[in-house]
């Protein structure tokens, strides 16, 4: 079997800080389970087979802290320090990073000197793997990629473009918060293209399934649930939102065994063999009882004003009409109020409510705005849950803030364009929030 010589380079600080604004629980999660989500790192997004980690580097800034969410008696500080042995164990070298000002840490030299000399080490490294959303980092990767090698980037922030284009391959914040919670990794999620013969060679790759799966008493009730709103389903059913339920009414059983053993929610459904059983890439139906889905709606071209036209070229702003964008922070604001904010069932579950609105919008679109919204100062996780004008309004400082770090300029009245067009308030000012 095929392996990929790999090094992977982490900086925590970077890493978790992204991920705790995005997803607190999970961003600890990624912190206390290192070893999880490496394991499945190993196997995704590579087609030259499992990658073997030959260097493993995580750099930590002992003194760091975020501020804790929630109320607790606890300090309010969370300190890195308490997430090292976790690496440790995972088999990680920890490199201590502390602070060299009252911004900067070490981290980012320390991975572009590391990385640099290991392209000279006596072993030829097929893959890097850097950990960061730092774009200091983009002449590290022009390097990497004249010496021929595969590079990757994770980041949980919406890097810069300069960054991002060099690396082969690029998991963002969603494709991470999945990876971390044990959920598919799709590097394709917006195809509109049907699935049921992708479906079908899942369920018939049975090899691949280990003998335990779908025992147990959760599976049963899983059974029992899912059964049940099929046979009284009057139409296809919605398979973000069904997944969603199932996921509140099933709890950790679902994350904890990755789908009773099955690796995804589509392939757990399959294997009750419900009579009838059609599946595409957003709904599944009964073949007996159910019309075929239509096709689903494309999504238009659309002209935009010059500075909206700046941002899409400068920030990849999301190409959208201007309605579409206030009921985009209604439908996130009824997410936020109506679920347990988790990222990968947001983007799926506000797509599907869109397009049950004739509203295209992609999950990259829906993902976009969630990470602006909480680099803006308001995530979706908060409590109370943030009102739709409250999104808008950080959603859009979001925007300025990365349009002033890129050196996008405006005039005040274009950036009375922009607003508008993007519905924010019109109360809510110029001022911009940082990433």
């Amino acid at each position: 079997m095929n392996r990929v010589r790999a090094a992977l380079y982490l900086d925590f600080d970077n890493v978790f800080s992204g991920l705790y604004k995005l997803d607190p629980d999970v961003a600890i999660h990624f912190a206390e389970d290192p070893g999880g989500w490496l394991r499945r790192l190993a196997a995704t997004a590579t087609t030259d087979g499992e990658r073997r980690w030959l260097v493993l580097r995580c750099y930590l800034n002992p003194a760091g802290w975020v501020y804790r969410t929630g109320p607790s008696e606890e300090q309010p500080r969370l300190y890195f320090s308490k997430f090292r042995p976790f690496f440790v164990r995972a088999g990680f070298d920890v490199i201590d990073c502390p602070r060299y000002s009252s911004t900067k840490n070490a981290a980012d030299i320390r991975i572009v000197v590391d990385a640099v000399d290991a392209l000279s080490a006596d072993t030829r490294y097929d893959e890097f793997v850097i950990a960061s959303g730092d774009s200091d980092m983009t002449p590290l990767l022009q390097r990497l990629r004249r010496s021929d090698r595969r590079t990757m980037i994770v980041s949980p922030a919406d890097a810069a473009e300069a960054f991002t284009a060099i690396a082969d391959q690029v998991l963002d914040s969603q494709h991470l918060l999945a990876l971390v919670q044990g959920e598919s990794v799709d590097l394709d999620d917006d195809t509109d293209s049907e699935v049921e013969d992708e479906f079908d060679e899942q369920l018939a790759a049975a090899d691949g399934v280990p003998p335990t799966a779908g025992q147990g008493e959760a599976y049963e009730a899983f059974r029992s649930i899912l059964t049940e709103e099929y046979a009284r389903a009057s139409e296809p059913l919605n398979m973000a939102s069904l997944a969603s339920r199932l996921r509140t009414q099933l709890g950790h059983s679902v994350s904890d065994s990755n789908w009773f053993g099955f690796g995804s929610f589509a392939r757990a459904v399959g294997s009750l063999a419900l009579p009838d059983l059609r599946m595409s890439q957003h709904l599944l139906w009964d073949t007996s009882r159910h019309p075929a889905p239509t096709a689903a709606i494309a999504a238009p071209r659309v002209a935009l004003p010059d500075p909206v036209e700046r941002l899409v070229d400068q920030v990849e702003l999301p190409r959208m009409p201007q309605h579409w964008w206030p009921a985009l922070y209604r439908t996130l604001a009824e997410y936020a109020r109506s679920q347990r904010f988790n990222l990968t069932q947001c983007t799926s579950w506000v797509r599907d409510q869109l397009r049950e609105q004739g509203l295209p919008v992609s999950r990259n679109a829906v993902g976009f705005v969630v990470r602006g919204t909480s680099y803006g100062g308001c995530p979706l996780h908060r409590q109370p849950a943030p009102a739709a004008d409250e999104i808008a309004t950080a959603f859009v400082a979001n925007v300025l803030s990365r349009a002033d770090a890129a050196e996008v300029t405006f005039s005040d009245e274009e950036i009375a364009t922009v607003r508008a067009w993007l519905g924010a308030p019109p109360d809510g000012g110029t001022e911009q929030a940082g990433r």
